[in-house]
């Protein structure tokens, strides 16, 4: 079995290395859904700690574009989304849910191209490597692999504008490598200590003591700090709670141990310049999970007042990944320690 799952990891991470983009035409894409009862396969187990697993979806398209999901952030009716494709596109739509209120597919997709501040879009990764992605009042914030950049576009009309301004991101660039680069961005509630400042975290920007770069781009506590790095995981995505705690996406993905996903709670009040962060595990998932190669994370308040954690996978256009959305509710009366 075990030899199986690292001729799978192998075939994956080759599959990585020579993907090549497909063409986008844009428009609208239709969008097949499959529903995901369970997060550990085979078990009936739904609650992990604080964690309480409420279905998922893995998804498929006609489309050669639909894909290479990276970042996504939901509107305040907690039913429309943008998420952007590392391929250099826009990706808006709507989740659906069943008569009891899991997840059941897609609608009204559409996939539309980025564009620079010159106005001008690119096929493939390269200079429209988009990673992140954050709602920022009338704006939206995009961070970019590669031509490691912060860029603007106009909320209302991100998908027909060209970039129109770029924020420094107070990290050097010389320290972040090609292929790890800003993943994360995202906006702390006004009300926390952070007053709404603009937070970036490299995938694996390393300081000298081997803890991951990150930065607070904005407000009063603007300035650089890290994240402790803890074994072969890298952050692929964050958001923030209402209370002003960080959650975390963190990804493995190697043939020695495999493919893994975990989440990491770090407190708002330790977030602060010149500080080295670390948080409690919420959750961790390997082979026996319902994952893949995990790049996405969002939050937001459902009507009953509970916190809603949504997740989602990037198939870096391979046949042998899957697009999955899975998401948890966290309760923070629960105190179990999370099940591996």
């Amino acid at each position: 079995m075990m030899g199986k799952r690292l001729r799978r990891v192998a075939s994956i991470l080759l599959c990585i290395a020579a993907a090549v983009s497909p063409s986008w035409a844009g428009g609208d894409v239709p969008v097949i859904s499959r529903q995901i009862s369970d997060f550990r396969i085979g078990s009936s187990q739904m609650q992990f700690g604080s964690l309480e697993f409420l279905g998922g979806l893995e998804m498929v398209s006609s489309k050669a574009l639909f894909g290479s999901l990276s970042s996504i952030r939901f509107r305040q009716d907690q039913k429309h989304f943008v998420v952007v494709l590392d391929t250099g596109q826009w990706l808006t739509g709507s989740i659906e849910r069943d008569v009891k209120g899991r997840l059941s597919g897609l609608s009204d997709v559409e996939i539309t191209p980025m564009k620079n501040s010159a106005g001008r879009s690119f096929e493939g990764k390269g200079y429209m490597d988009a990673e992140g992605l954050a709602f920022d009042g009338d704006r939206i914030l995009v961070s970019f692999e590669q031509e490691h950049r912060v860029d603007v576009y106009p909320d209302p009309g991100f998908a027909q504008s060209r970039a129109i301004g770029t924020l420094p991101i107070l990290i050097p660039r010389k320290m972040l490598s090609d292929n790890r680069g800003i993943e994360t961005i995202t906006v702390a509630p006004a009300s926390s200590p952070l007053k709404g400042g603009v937070v970036i975290v490299s995938e694996r920007g390393l300081d000298r003591d081997g803890n991951r770069l990150a930065a607070i781009l904005s407000g009063p506590l603007k300035g650089q700090f890290a994240v402790a790095r803890d074994g072969s995981f890298d952050v692929t995505d964050g958001a923030f709670l209402p209370n002003g705690d960080l959650l975390l996406l963190e990804r493995r993905f190697n043939m020695a141990e495999g493919i893994g996903m975990r989440l990491r709670r770090i407190k708002g009040a330790d977030i602060r310049p010149g500080a080295v962060v670390d948080g409690e595990l919420l959750l961790e998932g390997d082979f026996n999970s319902q994952i893949d190669n995990m790049e996405g994370l969002d939050t937001f308040q459902a009507a009953d007042g509970t916190t809603h954690l949504i997740l989602i996978s990037d198939d870096n256009h391979s046949i042998l990944q899957r697009n999955l959305m899975l998401e948890f509710r966290l309760s923070d009366n629960v105190k179990q320690a999370a099940s591996d």
